[in-house]
This record gives structure tokens, sequence and C-alpha cells, in this order.
């Protein structure tokens, strides 16, 4: 249910067990025989070196010690918000906040104060900026998202901003809405909106809450359809193949519908396939008895409801894995003449150029991939029977390890991400592809637990698994079945019709400007 009050923790979470993190001083003037009360930190080892993407500067990463007597370490400055005292490195606030950045190099006497006071803001909203500066996730009550909102706002603060884009769910996604509203955070305002407007049905009883313009808003956004498209190869202007779509699902008339042929030359016969933006990204594919892989790269895009090409990775690749992520595209893996690949390129849309980057740990096609808190995922297999979860910083440019799982014989083969867990399908015993079992790794607990029960694989249905809002989607020819994602299960919530085609399918998300296209045959 979305937070009505100071205590909105999403479900299943506990504030408690959340340290500060390194390179950051804290004290407080209600200090309590000399030692602070937040005092405690992360073991060392354990911090990450960046959060979303943006990278920690070298002086945040020493080991975090009390302050005493209110001294502060070399090179900082001392921050006092509603009668607390943060002592933080002046590197740290310089990489990370456009008002201290401003502040520091105008030459102003403030610039080269010892303390500084921040009178308009809460040192809960500050405190959770620091934490996520150091590279925690914290999780945030309903009071401390708004004073996180507020915070990121006044201190223009990017990494801040971008962390609680990240973390929009159903619980706080109202309440983000509001509070980015009225502090003008426009990024964060068009997110929450878009996930409300995809969760419009579930959420309905709690818009009351929303002005004439805020709820004008949100519903004048295009809702996410479910897009669906099978494996085709390349075919000829001659030979018409009617069944070379993108099809995507009319809930309300509850049919598919055709959303736009195929370009003759594309092949999603083991292509990668993403969506960014509003657009669908094609690279690699194969065509022939020899899997021969198709050179062109290819892009639909939803808007203008127009294909158009691009650069195609310096390594030619089939069976690969393609993630769309913050503006660029990562070619994953893969295989080329019957070799698995561990090399990794990353698109960048803007330059329109493909670059390396560190490759896996591990050659590997079609390896499972998620997003969550704004970071990528990989599922990687190990013998014996152990499947191994990666994180890649892309300040860092690594892959790191994450979490493992061991079952017997038993492997993952598709991943999904809902708010901060991560669940992984995996066959069940002997190979069992049709009975499957499902395990939810939460990345702030880092406990793995196990969905009760097994869930029906029928025809790969439960390997297209894609989630929208708290709802998963699965489809195959005989029918799409719709799950509610609850604290503990996958609870079944709606039958919908089945994909009209057989074979393998890959699965999206797109807003579409029309949906009153032909019915798919």
């Amino acid at each position: 249910m979305p937070w009505k009050g100071a205590a909105g923790c999403p479900r299943g979470r506990s504030r408690a067990g959340l340290s500060l993190a390194e390179g950051i001083y804290i004290t407080s003037e209600r200090r309590q025989h000399g030692k602070d009360a937040q005092g405690w930190r992360r073991p060392p080892g354990t911090a990450r070196r960046s959060i979303g993407g943006c990278p920690l500067p070298p002086e945040s990463r020493a080991r975090m010690t009390p302050e005493e007597d209110g001294a502060r370490a070399p090179g900082s400055v001392r921050i006092r918000v509603e009668g607390q005292l943060f002592s933080v490195e002046k590197a740290v606030l310089v990489e990370s906040s456009e008002y201290f950045r401003a502040l520091f190099r105008s030459g102003m006497k403030e610039s080269k104060q010892e303390e500084i006071v921040l009178g308009e803001l809460s040192a809960a909203g500050f405190l959770a900026m620091l934490r996520v500066l150091a590279g925690e996730r914290p999780v945030l009550g309903g009071e401390e998202t708004f004073q996180a909102v507020e915070c990121a706002a006044f201190l223009q603060a990017k990494p801040l901003a971008k962390y609680l884009i990240n973390t929009i769910n159903s619980d706080n996604c109202i309440l983000l809405y509001q509070a980015a509203a009225i502090f003008g955070l426009l990024d964060l305002f068009h997110r929450a909106a878009l996930y409300i407007r995809d969760s419009y049905a579930e959420l309905e009883d709690y818009l009351d809450c929303l002005s004439a313009d805020l709820l004008a808003y949100v519903e004048a956004l295009l809702p996410s359809s479910f897009v669906a498209v099978g494996a085709h190869t390349p075919t000829f202007e001659f030979l018409e193949d009617l069944s070379r779509t993108i099809c995507y699902l009319d809930e309300e008339a509850n049919t598919w519908r055709t959303l736009s042929c195929l370009p003759l030359s594309a092949s999603t016969f083991l292509a990668g396939m993403a969506t960014m933006d509003n657009k669908i990204y094609i690279v690699g594919g194969v065509y022939g008895a020899s899997k021969q892989v198709v050179e062109s790269s290819f892009c639909y895009d939803a808007d203008t409801n127009a294909w158009s090409e691009f650069p195609s990775p310096h390594q030619l690749r089939y069976d690969v894995r393609l993630v769309g992520h913050e503006g660029c595209l990562y070619a994953i893996g893969g295989e080329y003449e019957k070799i698995s690949l561990k090399s990794v390129e990353r698109y960048e849309v803007s330059s329109n150029t493909w670059t390396f980057v560190s490759d896996l740990p591990q050659p590997s096609s079609a390896a499972p991939c998620a997003q969550a808190l704004g970071q990528i995922f990989v599922c990687l297999w190990k013998p014996l029977d152990t499947t191994v979860i990666y994180e890649y910083e892309s300040q860092q440019d690594a892959w790191l390890p994450v979490t493992e799982l061991k079952r017997q014989q038993s492997y993952g083969h598709c991943m999904v991400a809902h708010r901060d867990n991560l669940y992984v399908m995996r066959n069940g015993p002997s190979d069992d592809f049709l009975r499957c079992v499902i395990d939810c790794f939460n990345l702030t607990s880092r406990q793995w637990t196990a969905l009760p029960g097994q869930f029906l694989n029928s025809k790969g249905a439960l390997f297209t698994a894609l989630i929208k809002g708290d709802t998963v989607y699965t489809v195959n020819k005989m029918l799409t079945l719709l799950y509610s994602v609850e604290e503990e299960t996958w609870r079944f919530k709606k039958e919908r019709a089945g994909f009209p085609r057989s074979g393998s399918l890959q699965t999206f998300l797109l807003r579409l400007p029309r949906r009153d296209h032909d019915v798919a045959t």
C-alpha cells in the first residue's frame, strides 16, 4: 500500500542493520559517553565503490572513525544540520553536489569556513544523501523519503536524485511524485508519474490525495504495453511472411495486435534484443544452417513507428544478451562460430560508437540479466551445480561477484528484478523444465529465500517473464499469465490470450501512441 504516514518502509524490509559508510564522519551534540549513537560502521572490505554508476572520490574511501571532540579529518568540512555536525570530505561534496561545488569554488568567505550551517534542511535528509554518496542502499521511510527529495533538490545532488528514481515502487511512488513536484526535481517527477500510470488500476484508490493538475499529468501519459516477438530469420521481399511481426497485448480486448513488421534483413533468431527510451534494439541474430551472423543491427522507434539501422558490435555475435542501461546498450557474451564469448561491448547511443568493456568472468551465451536499483546483474553457471550472480560496476568497469546459489542439477535460466529483489528461475530436479523453481535474492538483506511450490513453465512461458509495477507477465502460444508479486510469493492474478504463434519469444514493455492496430493472426 502506498505510504500515507511516517512509516513508509517497503513491505518486508526493516531499517535496522543499515550502517553508515566509509569516509563520512558523523557526530551529534546529543552524544552519549563520548560515542556517537550512530557511529557504528560497515565491516571493512564490504563497502561499494560507486552507487548507481556515480563514482566515489578516492578521498571518501578511507575507513570511517568517530569524530572526537568536534575535530575534523584533513580535507574535510563540518556541516551543521538541525543541531547535528557532519564532517565530510570536501571532495565528496564537490563531486556530488552543484550547491557545494559552487560554494567551494566561489572564493566567498563561506567557502573557507571550517563549519557551514544548512538551516533549510533536515538532518535525516542530509544523512540519507551521505549514505548514498558512500555507496549504501538505504531503505527510507516515508518522512525520510520526503526529506531526501528536499535535500536532493536544495543541494542539487544528482546521485541522490538518481538513487530515488531507482527506488520508485508502489509504496513510495505517490509520495515521490508529490515531493518532486514541490521541490522541482523534474526527472524524478516524470519517472514517478510514469510508474503511477503503469500501476494505475492498483493505485487508483490512493490517488485522491493528488491535486487535479498532478492527476491530469499522470492520466495524459501513455501506459506501457506488453510486447512480444518470435524467432525469425531474414527473408526476401517476394516471400511475404506475415508472421514476421512484433505484437502487443491489448489487455482490454484480450487480444494480440500487430505493432510492426520486422525489416526483411533482420533476424530475431538467437538475437540480442532490448528496449531503451521507448525503442527496441536488435543485435546479432543468425541465418542459415551454419548460423551465419546478421551483420546489421536494427532499431524500432515506437514513437515514430519507424525502423533504422545502427552499427553492429566490433565482435560479431549471436545468442548474445543485450541490455539497455542509462543511454547505452551492453552486448554481453554470446557465441561466434560455435565458440562461447566472454567479451562485452558497450554502445553509446549519443556518440553512435561501440567500445569494449571488461570481460565477463567466464564465457557465456544468453546469460540471464536483470536491472535492479540502477545496476546491471548477470547470472553465470559454474560447476558443480552453482549459479553465480555478478554486478557490473560501470565506474570500475568490473564484474563483481554478489552471491551464489548451489542446487543439485539446477541452474538459473532466467532472472527478473522487482524492487531490491532478484528472482532467479531455475529448472526442477532431473532437468525438469516444465515445473520450475524460483529463488529470490534480496540485495538489502543479502539473503536467499525460495518461493513456495513450483511454477509451470509450459513451452518456456516462465522464461519470458517481465515485471511491470507489481505484476509479472509470462506468455506462450496457449495463454498469457499474470502474477502479483507479493512479499513471499508470486500469486496468480489473471489469464489473458496466448501469443498467436508458436516458438520461443522475447518480451518487452513499450509506450504506444496508437493501440488500434490490426489483430495479429
